[in-house]
């Protein structure tokens, strides 16, 4: 009788943890985002595509896309408009220009500033970004990379941190649109690609 209690038990054990398969990640960053994303509090995804979540799919972390990059400050900048994929409009402006080389070639984007960040974010910057990636391998609407205010005029960029915006995964999100001076030429395979629906 006591073997089959311990039987019952371990193989109710056995399929608890089967069901239970642990967040994917090779980085930090990745194991944070795959936990925030499977938290019903934190993620964006729609309920039925939460309950199958079980890890973003990343490009390998890659060295080659870690960057020290010139920041260009615009202090007399205006605020404008950004559009975002509602009717909604995000008052941001160029923070500053990252001028940086990649792949043998140099390169710049445009860093910006809200007008009203949210308490705790005063340091906040926005890198948002387009590449010859989106709608193959990425989301075809860009993606965006969190940076904060140097305390020099380096910065250091490291596009493995590159995500969706939330409007990839759900509608309901009001998202920035990537602005067309933000496109760079060339590949960037780091990140997080796009996203299949359930």
């Amino acid at each position: 009788m006591r073997t089959l209690i311990y039987l019952i038990a371990f193989l109710f054990i056995a399929s608890c943890s089967q069901k239970k398969q642990p967040l994917l990640g090779d980085t930090e960053f990745q194991k944070k985002l795959n936990a925030d994303y499977k938290d019903a509090t934190k993620s964006p995804l729609k309920n039925k595509d939460r309950k199958v979540f079980t890890g973003l799919d990343f490009y390998g972390f890659d060295s080659t896309y870690v960057l020290k990059a010139t920041l260009k400050i615009t202090p007399d900048s205006e605020f404008f408009n950004m559009k975002t994929t509602t009717s909604r409009v995000s008052k941001q402006r160029v923070y500053g220009v990252l001028v940086f080389k990649l792949k043998g070639s140099l390169h710049q984007l445009n860093v910006y500033q809200s007008e009203t960040p949210s308490e705790g974010y005063e340091d906040y910057l926005f890198l948002p970004f387009l590449d010859l990636t989106n709608g193959e391998t990425t989301y075809g609407g860009g993606r965006y990379i969190d940076l904060s205010i140097p305390k020099s005029e380096t910065m250091l960029i490291d596009f493995n941190k590159a995500y969706n915006p939330y409007c990839a995964y759900n509608e309901k999100y009001s998202c920035p649109i990537v602005p067309r001076e933000n496109y760079l030429d060339i590949r960037i395979e780091a990140g997080v690609k796009k996203f299949d629906k359930h």
